[in-house]
């Protein structure tokens, strides 16, 4: 009794001075007693150590309160022999002792809380703040430590039983229901200190090269660590305390919740003051993030501007590619890979993110598989990278993954082995140099690592493996082999084109959505061949959104034999997309409808899919060819009996063509729409039919009917 009625005035006054004490006059103390001599101590390992015996020493009422995994524990065992911890220690441990002594002392002995947490600072002057808390914590894990080994040894260990009979801690045990709430509030008092500790250690090792002392985010912190270092050692002395009051204690005090709600108070404080100290340390964080991001992006920049004997360093610069990681994923033996496979190789980065659509999947696998299948062109020498771009601010999910794999698995190419891989600073490249923003690009590397065009997805489009090796000059030198004719249309969407061409056949491509025109306009155009005595094919290529209109009319046709339809809609996709890809390269070589032909034509058809009706080309062979709007070349049609006679003598071409010439009214109203990421869209952009500049708008559009 005589224990009880010396502790409870004791917790009391505690509690009286943590509620009265004014900060500021304790922090000026506090100050006072700083004086570092410029020692510095790793605080880090000797943190773990002491983490590792808070994991352990656990209390027996309840289980282990405060986990930690095996892994940590069985790292914990050899950690003593590594980075000079012994050397350390022998350094330290006679300053640990002391503390410890004090701690036991001071507490044992009713002092004051206060007094002794600047006793304790007074010992530590001369250490740093992260020193000076981890000491400290060192200090009380041995008290801590000691205590809880002879609570759990002392039934089997003869040596433990008899040090826990004269701590009386059999006693203790006897209690365990009513110590419960004691035991749950020092445990959380306890991580609450390992968490403001952590923290100020982290601190410490923030690297000085991204973050000064003047930095903002860090004047805000290091004013805060001193307080956080105070009511640290003040929660260790008030957990001290209570270690050192179970010993001797009478049922009164074991019965009494005023010491359990003192720590609890306590804790409550130490949380807060983690919470601020954490948010500063993300701010802190954050300002090296930027930094290192700024660095890594510029070092990019300057690594791109450099000449280099292969392609090596711009790789590795670009892909994650430590010596211990095969960063690569090879689509053609479903096995990872080394960077080292692509070296002085021309690589082709295929960039997007993860809705690249199965139309342009399969086309590029395609294209890709044909230029393996002579391995003697030069076009073969080229090897494909898949670059995933996904957004960092949400989180990666097992629905992304599974996107990701299904991709990835369909690739007959090279890919990142996993998006991760990409670092935040080659993104922000790929973004702000190469322009990327969800529409995919094809960047082109040559053997020495030289972006040689970065972008050369319409190029792919046009020409395929052709191209290769897909430089702008090239781009070039193939425009000035073309002409504006069927081949270049149509390209090989249906492998029956060329066969009509060769048999001298008149080939009608048309497309649109109105399967009233469609019925109306195939039935005329047969009469009137059958009437002109021309052979005739004619093949529907739809809309360049291929939704479900156009697969039904596609249905309808085929049902109704009205024509030749093309059998996938990726098809339908790659036509239009191939008439995009013309209409973008031409721009990037400063072409326009007033300086060349095959642009005039490209917008004209482009200009057909961008109206709600339909339209048709009319083609003799290669060259030969008319086009116009649906109603409009319908019209011309119906009216074949004004025009006939000069079929004779002009060809049925021509003679159409001069029809529609003649009649063409004045007032039309044409509409370009183009996908407004896929490049550079000029702000001038004149009309095919009147060369009249035209009017730019804005459209949002969801591809559902």
């Amino acid at each position: 009794m005589a224990i009880v009625a010396q502790k409870l005035p004791q917790s009391r006054s505690d509690r009286s001075m943590f509620s009265s004490s004014d900060d500021n006059a304790m922090m000026k103390r506090i100050l006072e007693t700083h004086a570092p001599d410029g020692r510095e101590i790793d605080a880090k390992p000797l943190l773990q150590i002491v983490e590792d015996i808070f994991h352990r020493a656990a209390p027996g009422i309840s289980g282990n309160i405060i986990q930690g995994t095996q892994a940590q524990m069985d790292a914990l065992d050899d950690k003593a022999f590594h980075s000079g911890l012994i050397e350390m220690l022998e350094l330290l441990s006679y300053t640990i002792t002391r503390i410890s002594c004090e701690i036991s002392c001071k507490c044992s002995g009713g002092g004051d809380a206060h007094a002794t947490t600047v006793a304790i600072c007074n010992i530590l002057s001369s250490y740093s703040w992260d020193a000076k808390v981890v000491l400290a914590l060192a200090a009380f894990a041995v008290n801590y430590g000691e205590f809880w080994l002879v609570a759990q040894l002392y039934s089997s260990n003869p040596l433990a039983k008899g040090l826990a009979i004269l701590k009386q801690l059999p006693e203790i045990l006897e209690y365990t229901d009513t110590l419960k709430p004691k035991f749950e509030a020092l445990t959380n008092l306890i991580k609450a200190m390992l968490d403001v500790t952590k923290c100020i250690v982290e601190f410490k090792e923030l690297p000085s090269q991204y973050i000064t002392p003047d930095t903002s985010e860090l004047i805000t912190a290091n004013a805060h660590i001193p307080i956080a270092v105070y009511w640290t050692i003040r929660s260790i002395v008030a957990c001290a305390s209570q270690i050192m009051g179970l010993i001797g204690m009478g049922h009164e005090y074991i019965a009494s919740t005023t010491e359990a709600w003192e720590l609890s108070s306590l804790a409550h404080k130490v949380n807060n003051i983690h919470s601020h100290l954490n948010k500063q340390l993300n701010l802190c964080n954050q300002h090296i993030e930027e930094k290192r991001h700024v660095e890594a992006f510029l070092t990019l920049v300057r690594l791109f501007e450099s000449i280099h004997i292969d392609n090596m360093k711009i790789l590795k610069a670009l892909i994650y590619a430590k010596e211990d990681q095969l960063p690569l994923f090879d689509g053609s033996t479903k096995k990872r890979a080394s960077i080292d496979t692509l070296r002085r190789k021309n690589v082709l980065l295929l960039i997007s993110d993860l809705e690249l659509s199965r139309e342009e999947l399969s086309m590029l696998e395609q294209m890709f598989h044909e230029a393996r299948q002579e391995p003697s062109r030069a076009e073969s020498q080229y090897e494909v990278v898949w670059l995933p771009v996904v957004d960092r601010s949400t989180s990666w999910n097992e629905t992304k993954q599974k996107q990701f794999e299904t991709l990835q698995l369909q690739m007959p190419w090279f890919s990142i082995y996993h998006p991760s891989l990409l670092d935040p600073a080659v993104i922000r490249y790929i973004k702000e140099v190469w322009r990327f923003n969800k529409k995919a690009l094809l960047v082109v590397l040559d053997p020495q690592g030289r972006v040689v065009n970065p972008n050369a997805i319409h190029m792919m489009w046009i020409w395929g493996s052709v191209a290769f090796p897909f430089t702008s000059a090239r781009e070039e030198s193939l425009w000035k082999e073309e002409s504006w004719r069927l081949e270049l249309l149509a390209d090989a969407i249906e492998p029956l084109l060329f066969n009509w061409i060769t048999e001298g056949k008149y080939i009608c491509l048309y497309g649109g959505e109105d399967m009233e025109w469609v019925r109306k306009f195939t039935s005329t155009l047969r009469n009137v061949a059958q009437a002109a005595k021309i052979p005739l094919e004619m093949l529907y290529v739809g809309k360049s959104n291929p939704r479900d209109k156009v697969r039904k009319n596609s249905t309808a046709i085929v049902s109704e034999k009205l024509s030749h339809i093309l059998p996938e809609t990726t098809l339908i996709w790659f036509f239009w997309v191939r008439l995009e890809s013309m209409w973008y390269s031409k721009v990037q070589h400063g072409k326009s409808v007033e300086n060349d032909t095959i642009m005039q034509e490209i917008m004209t058809m482009l200009s057909f899919d961008g109206s709600d009706q339909g339209w048709a080309v009319i083609s003799k062979g290669s060259a030969e060819m008319v086009r116009a709007k649906g109603d409009t070349m319908l019209t011309a049609l119906n009216d074949y009996e004004t025009w006939k006679e000069n079929v004779a003598g002009q060809g049925f071409v021509p003679a159409l063509n001069q029809h529609l010439t003649d009649h063409r009214t004045p007032h039309h109203c044409n509409r370009l729409i183009l996908p407004g990421t896929a490049g550079s869209i000029p702000e001038r952009v004149v009309c095919a039919e009147c060369g009249r500049p035209m009017e730019k708008f804005l459209m949002y559009r969801c591809c559902t009917d």
